[in-house]
C-alpha cells in the first residue's frame, strides 16, 4: 500500500474546493456583471461549494489525483451564460467571462504567495524546530493549485476557458470550423492528455509562474 500522507490529500482537497468555488462564482459574478443574470437566478453568484460542486470533477477525479500522486486538477459545475442577454459587444463580453474564472485562480495564487512571504521567518523558525507550519502547507497548496488550475483551463480547447476565449477571437469560417469541434472538446482533452501533449503545454508557463509565486 502507498504511502498517502492524509492530511496533505485533505488540505489540498478543500484547497481544490476552494479555488474551484471562487472560479465559478468569478464567471457567474462577471456575466452578471456584463448584463447576464441567468447565473444570478440560480444562485451560482455565490462563495457556497454546494452550489457549483461536480461530483465527478470536484470530488472523485481529484481525489484520485491526490491519492495517487498525480497533478490536481479539477472541474466544477459549468456556469450557465447567455449570450443573448449580453448584448452589444457580447462577444468580448463574453471572452471576458471566459477569462474570469483562470484570472481568479491567479489572483489567490498571488494572495496566498504574498501571505506566504510574509510569514517566512515563522515558518523558518517552525522548520528548525523540526516542525512544518500548517499555514505554509496551505498556502503552498494553494499556490501550486491554483497556478495549475488557472494554465489547465486556458488550454484553447473547448470547452475550457481558453477554447472560450479563442472561440471569441476567431472570426468568418475559422471561427465557424473551431465552433464545430466544441461536441468532440473533451475527446480532445482526453487525447491530449493520453499523448503526453496536455502536460507538455501546461508544465512549462506552471512552472514559470510557480518559480515566481513559491
Amino acid at each position: 500500500m502507498p504511502n498517502i500522507d492524509f492530511v496533505q490529500v485533505f488540505i489540498s482537497f478543500l484547497v481544490l474546493l476552494f479555488s474551484l468555488t471562487v472560479h465559478e462564482a468569478a464567471h457567474a459574478w462577471s456575466a452578471d456583471r456584463l448584463g447576464d443574470a441567468t447565473a444570478r437566478m440560480l444562485g451560482r453568484v455565490s462563495l457556497n461549494p454546494a452550489v457549483h460542486v461536480d461530483p465527478i470533477g470536484t470530488v472523485l477525479f481529484p481525489l484520485i489525483a491526490l491519492l495517487t500522486n498525480l497533478p490536481v486538477i479539477g472541474w466544477a459545475k459549468p456556469v450557465p451564460v447567455n449570450v443573448l442577454n449580453l448584448h452589444k459587444n457580447w462577444r468580448e463580453k463574453y471572452m471576458v467571462i471566459a477569462a474570469a474564472g483562470p484570472a481568479s485562480n491567479i489572483v489567490l495564487a498571488v494572495i496566498a504567495s504574498l501571505v506566504l512571504r510574509a510569514i517566512a521567518p515563522a515558518s523558518a523558525d517552525a522548520l528548525e524546530d523540526g516542525q512544518v507550519s500548517p499555514l505554509a502547507t496551505v498556502l503552498e497548496s494553494a499556490i501550486y493549485i491554483n497556478v495549475l488550475l488557472a494554465v489547465f483551463n486556458m488550454v484553447p480547447v473547448p470547452p475550457l476557458d481558453g477554447g472560450n476565449v479563442l472561440a471569441g477571437l476567431l472570426r468568418g469560417p475559422v471561427g465557424e470550423a473551431f465552433e464545430r469541434i466544441r461536441p468532440y472538446g473533451f475527446m480532445i482533452l482526453y487525447g491530449l492528455m493520453l499523448t503526453g501533449v496536455l502536460s507538455a503545454l501546461i508544465t512549462p508557463p506552471a512552472r514559470f509562474l510557480l518559480s515566481l509565486l513559491l
